[in-house]
């Protein structure tokens, strides 16, 4: 190997984990305030590219309908959990999945551009989540980690098997929002390389924002800090987790949305691609945004580098440096009920 082919894997280790950050840090927000580890994190990256990839072809995605019945499901189980705020609850879970696919139909055909396309994509994909946790996860907001990891579990099951129902077992890729190439020395960088961590960048710092200076962003770190205490000063407790699962489903759906210009995705590309996120947020501990983020770079940049040395066990290499992380972690931590 010499110096050029060693900055190309490192430039493309840089790339795959910024998204791989982007994931981490949604795992390690969700964790953090619901105690969810969010395995189908990456069912929303999948089905954020897929939505993309059917727009960008001029095609009406069908997760239109998986946004429907997941709007209509979430209202029926809200309507049964909260039986108030009747009026907010409609609006949340039945209007805005009716106007984004009144408006996706109306636009899915006309090539717009990649902007709207992909704005409309992750407004189709974002609100899952807040219905997923509706559904799934606020019913059992009170049990244990290990509850709510098999109902993380089945509801990534669930979403696998209905991203093949609605995209089908074909590979996408669609049209990036750059095509232009640069030059720095022995080393060619494409313009998507550089959306991809000008986003994962402008993410990282919105999310900072908004947890320092916004009253939502306290209310969710105060439910990270101490639930029973957020709930006792009057913070909703169950709204702190759907903005987290909003966030989550954002994030997905902007990965999906950076990534399927470079690989080919399918309906369950995601699966992989969110246990590299999850790798990183367990090295920083689900409890520390910039070891989490910067775990991910060294496992974008593992993963390379492996795929080059090793092609054929890079997914292996990948996923075995979790195992020293979690020998220390249960060498130094004291033992937990949970």
């Amino acid at each position: 190997m010499d110096a050029t082919i060693a900055l190309i894997l490192l430039q493309d280790g840089v790339v795959n984990g910024a998204i791989y950050a982007l994931l981490a840090l949604s795992l390690v927000l969700v964790f953090a305030v619901t105690r969810v580890i969010l395995i189908p994190q990456g069912e929303f990256v999948a089905i954020g590219a897929l939505t993309f990839a059917a727009l960008d072809a001029g095609k009406t995605p069908g997760s239109l309908w998986l946004l429907a019945g997941l709007g209509a499901a979430a209202f029926l189980s809200g309507l049964w959990q909260e039986r108030q705020g009747l009026l907010w609850l409609a609006l949340e879970t039945l209007a805005w999945p009716a106007a984004v696919v009144g408006l996706t139909l109306a636009l899915a055909s006309r090539k717009l551009g990649v902007a709207v396309e992909a704005a409309l994509s992750v407004a189709i994909v974002t609100p899952m989540a807040p219905y997923l946790y509706r559904v799934v996860f606020q019913p059992l907001a009170e049990r244990s980690v290990l509850i709510l990891l098999v109902a993380s579990i089945g509801a990534h099951l669930a979403l696998t098997g209905l991203g093949l129902v609605f995209f089908g077992p074909e590979g996408y890729r669609a049209e990036g929002f750059s095509d232009a190439t640069f030059t720095l020395g022995a080393m060619t960088i494409s313009g998507q390389a550089l959306w991809i961590i000008g986003m994962a960048a402008a993410v990282m710092a919105g999310l900072a924002l908004f947890f320092g200076h916004t009253l939502a962003g306290k209310a969710l770190r105060a439910t990270a800090v101490n639930r029973l205490g957020a709930r006792l000063v009057g913070i909703a407790t169950s709204l702190s987790g759907r903005i987290a699962f909003a966030l989550a489903g954002f994030i997905g759906a902007l990965s999906g949305v950076l990534i399927v210009p470079l690989t080919t995705v399918y309906y369950d590309t995601g699966f992989l691609t969110g246990l590299k996120g999850f790798v990183a947020a367990i090295i920083g501990g689900l409890v520390s945004y910039p070891l989490a983020a910067a775990a991910a770079i060294v496992v974008g940049c593992v993963e390379s580098f492996a795929s080059f040395y090793a092609s054929a066990f890079k997914e292996v290499i990948v996923f075995t440096v979790i195992i020293p992380v979690l020998l220390w972690r249960s060498l130094v931590s004291p033992a937990e009920e949970e």
